[in-house]
């Protein structure tokens, strides 16, 4: 065991002792982990988080990835109708794609979320994540957009913010590994209807990510917040001599 006496930093000179300070990772409660950004993902999942910080419908689940030694490594997504949304309900009616390039980033993006005729958002939300948070079968799945999302290479810094009327604005904040950075970090996240969510690619490598979606792809459905980091600007220069009449 190291001494903890011993003066770790006792071959600087006065200069450098001086300006000295550490960071420690681990500082702060949960709460500030995740509206900071120093949350795992391994940190989030399941009832790892305390319930008065989760995103209610927000679902983080632990994906085992095995390594095949000198091929690869394997894993899989999800089984219909078992585990995590298998225990919500939820199975994807379409699957899709998607590469984000090393430094880009995607989001803010919400779906609109379904509100029955004739009843409050607050009312109806209330209902659904709060006095009834188990009848996974009162889920408007078919008329609203959830999205489940799975990550295969890189690593993906994920934002979430709770922006359905009534319910208090939570936000969750953390880092998931891709496959080929197999680890307590490898999670697939279901995403709630009225929930923004943004993505940015943290690692030298490109990310990619696999996921479904409850409903077909519809572009009205596609709401958009603080955006505008997907699209790179030009250089000022450029720009001027673009528009020389």
């Amino acid at each position: 065991m190291a001494d903890t006496n011993i003066d770790l930093w006792r071959g600087l000179g006065p200069t450098a002792k001086n300006a000295l300070a550490t960071r420690d990772y681990n500082a702060g409660d949960m709460k500030t982990k995740l509206h900071e950004g120093r949350a795992d993902a391994r940190e989030v999942v399941g009832d790892a988080l305390p319930p008065e910080l989760r995103i209610p419908g927000v679902e983080v689940f632990h994906r085992r990835v095995f390594q095949q030694r000198y091929r690869g490594h394997f894993a899989e997504f999800a089984r219909e109708g078992q585990g995590t949304p298998g225990k919500i309900g939820l199975w994807p009616k379409q699957w899709a794609t998607a590469l984000m390039f090393a430094g880009t980033s995607k989001g803010f993006h919400i779906h609109p979320p379904h509100i029955p005729a004739g009843t409050a958002p607050e009312a109806w939300f209330k209902r659904l994540f709060v006095d009834e948070s188990d009848n996974y079968s009162l889920r408007p799945y078919d008329h609203e957009q959830w999205d489940i999302m799975f990550f295969i290479q890189g690593q993906a810094e994920m934002f979430l913010i709770d922006e359905r009327a009534g319910m208090p604005r939570k936000k969750m904040r953390f880092i998931i590994e891709g496959d080929d950075m197999p680890g307590a970090n490898n999670v697939g996240v279901i995403i709630p209807a009225g929930v923004a969510h943004a993505i940015r690619c943290v690692s030298s490598k490109d990310l990619v990510m696999v996921y479904g979606t409850s409903t077909t792809f519809l572009p009205e459905n596609e709401g958009r917040i603080e955006h505008a980091l997907e699209t790179p600007t030009t250089p000022p220069d450029w720009e001027a001599y673009w528009n020389l009449a």
